[in-house]
């Protein structure tokens, strides 16, 4: 079982704040699309009056799109509302070093109103939430997210200045599990290994994929609240460091029109004394407590889509054949479909192959924990596995677009008994506010076939 000691200690922050070595913390919490949004500040401030007393941010974090502009939409935070401060308090179990910047720490907010109660659509409260009832049945959820990457040799801002076209991947062909291939990227991706170890993570193994250019790192399974924020600590500086060497790198879910970036999510159950309780004397090893979420995680998937594939981009990577699933369906060791289940003994746990590297884990796995116990309270049956391809075995359909996903959200009683009105508001917002910027914008594809031909 992984150690629980936090990476950095509050008196060992004191002493390396003392001696000179931190100069900085990074207080930051994440937002609804996974990104980390904060502040940055001089660590003799932040041990004098941030560490004891928090700090202020501006409510529109959780109430903008993507491109940081201000929407309409959100009961929490409009122009109505004044958009006021909501505030930042660290998690110092989360404390930890940045080695890719130098003299830094960084530990993650929770947000709360000034009032002191939560803010409850805040993706890490919404993940808390479903913790407690999880823990209200004696039960730990135990997670590992498995993200994937295309590495480009032009900067960001090279990048952003072609307009993300014509891009150079750093692999020019299909490198899946190639030494070769890796070996060619090997400094970035030895510096993204080892540099996460030196923030507290605990790096399993890196990998090339399909995509040219495409490479995946795995760390080792935690707490699902750990998993979530060293996720988010992951993807931060991954492009951080890739940034400082001269690279690039995109984990969106569907960059070009070959194998998009997976998010596959492993999640299994412990006890009180940390055994697990997934597996059993049933059928394929499984216990009955294991049917029963595994059984939830179906009866909810097109339902919590949203949560598992929050973006436009996010459903062009559900193509048959992809690797990708496209069908409600689950197996043993069956990558066909939706849900897999892999492992044995302790180790056996499933994996929702819907998320995108696009996906904020704190929303997937909060929304696998509520559907698992709507399955275990409801003692909903397993329905027998997929042994074949569930491409073409005329399984019940994932949603095709955002679109379909969004309504199937805001009209799902399911949704609002496990999260409540305001969360499923909230994030009904979100998407529509996407939908609504994509239906106003002009594609290149559209410029391709319409400016002369039209």
């Amino acid at each position: 079982m992984p150690d629980r000691t936090p990476p950095l200690g509050v008196e060992e922050l004191h002493a390396l704040v003392a001696a000179g070595d931190i100069d900085t913390v990074v207080l930051a919490f994440p937002d609804m699309q996974g990104r980390l949004q904060g502040k940055r500040f001089a660590a003799r401030f932040f041990l004098d009056e941030v560490l004891g007393h928090g700090t202020e941010g501006c409510n529109y974090l959780l109430a903008v799109d993507a491109d940081m502009n201000t929407v309409d939409g959100y009961a929490m935070s409009s122009w109505d509302r004044g958009y006021g401060d909501f505030a930042m308090h660290a998690d110092m179990d989360t404390l930890r070093r940045l080695p890719w910047n130098e003299g830094t720490a960084f530990v993650v907010a929770d947000l709360a109103w000034q009032d002191g109660s939560p803010v409850i659509a805040a993706p890490r409260q919404i993940l808390r939430r479903q913790l407690e009832r999880l823990a209200e049945h004696g039960w730990t959820a135990r997670a590992g997210t498995e993200l994937e990457f295309i590495v480009f040799r032009d900067t960001y801002e090279q990048a952003w200045d072609s307009g993300y076209r014509a891009l150079t991947p750093a692999n020019q062909y299909n490198i899946d599990y190639s030494v070769l291939g890796t070996g060619r990227v090997e400094p970035l991706l030895r510096r993204i290994r080892n540099e996460m170890t030196g923030a507290g993570l605990t790096v399993e193994s890196a990998k090339g994929e399909c995509n040219p250019g495409q490479h995946e790192i795995v760390f080792r399974y935690d707490e699902a609240l750990v998993t979530c924020d060293q996720h988010a600590v992951y993807k931060t500086g991954a492009k951080e460091i890739a940034a400082q060497e001269g690279m690039s790198l995109t984990f969106m879910a569907k960059y070009n029109e070959r194998e998009g970036n997976s998010c596959h999510v492993h999640l299994s159950l412990t006890d009180a004394d940390g055994d697990g309780v997934m597996a059993g004397e049933g059928e394929g090893g499984m216990s009955e407590v294991m049917r029963h979420f595994l059984a939830g995680q179906l009866v909810a998937l097109r339902e919590f889509s949203l949560l598992y594939a929050p973006h436009i981009n996010s459903y062009k990577r559900f193509q048959p054949g992809s690797f990708a699933p496209t069908a409600v369906a689950w197996g043993h060791d069956n990558r066909t479909c939706a849900l897999r289940v892999v492992g044995h003994g302790r180790s056996l746990r499933f994996e929702n192959r819907l998320p995108g590297g696009d996906v904020n884990p704190y929303l997937a796995v909060a929304g696998m924990v509520a559907a698992g116990l709507h399955g275990v309270e409801q003692r909903l049956e397993l329905p027998e596995p997929c042994r074949g391809n569930a491409y073409t075995a005329g399984y019940e359909h994932v949603p095709t677009t955002l679109r379909e996903a969004a309504e199937l959200w805001e009209n799902s009683t399911l949704a609002k008994a496990a999260f409540g009105d305001e969360v499923v508001a909230h994030y009904r917002n979100m998407a529509r506010v996407e939908l609504d910027a994509y239906d106003a914008a002009v594609t290149d594809w559209e410029l391709r076939r319409s400016f002369e031909r039209m």
